[in-house]
């Protein structure tokens, strides 16, 4: 089953079951994955990898706002902010954790003879590329920084 198939199944659930935090994230997600579809030029199904890409998106800007309602005192509007985020990681593949992807940049690094921070930007696409989905991107360049430097 696609994963837009599994996202309108759990809409659908959450809608039985009257959860409003649950249709809000689903419905968000929804709403990105359509306006994916029908922009101009794109063909009507994406890839898993684009549907993966959506997904983080809505991922991150929760966080994001959820940090920024913390920083400001706004426990009540941060948690509903991190609930759904909850909700949306469940369609995401399992994280890796930091040795994983520090394994993984070793690799790269070595592989392609990369020296000093010069070559951050080589190591970053083809890690990126290599971990789409699996790692965020804020946490892949620390661990290039770290060991390029």
């Amino acid at each position: 089953m696609s994963l837009q198939q599994d996202i309108m199944t759990a809409l659908k659930e959450a809608m039985k079951s009257k959860d409003q935090i649950a249709l809000t994230a689903l419905r968000a997600v929804k709403s990105a994955i359509l306006l994916a579809q029908t922009e101009s030029g794109a063909k009507n199904e994406l890839t898993e990898e684009q549907e993966l890409k959506i997904l983080q998106k809505q991922v991150k800007q929760r966080k994001d706002s959820a940090a920024i309602y913390l920083e400001q005192g706004r426990e009540d509007l941060a948690s509903p902010e991190l609930a759904e985020a909850k909700i949306i990681e469940r369609f995401l593949p399992e994280a890796l954790s930091e040795e994983e992807i520090e394994h993984v940049v070793k690799t790269t690094i070595k592989r392609i003879n990369a020296e000093g921070m010069k070559d951050m930007g080589k190591v970053m696409g083809i890690v990126s590329k290599e971990l789409a989905g699996k790692a965020d991107g804020k946490t892949i360049s620390t661990i290039v920084k770290a060991n390029l430097a």
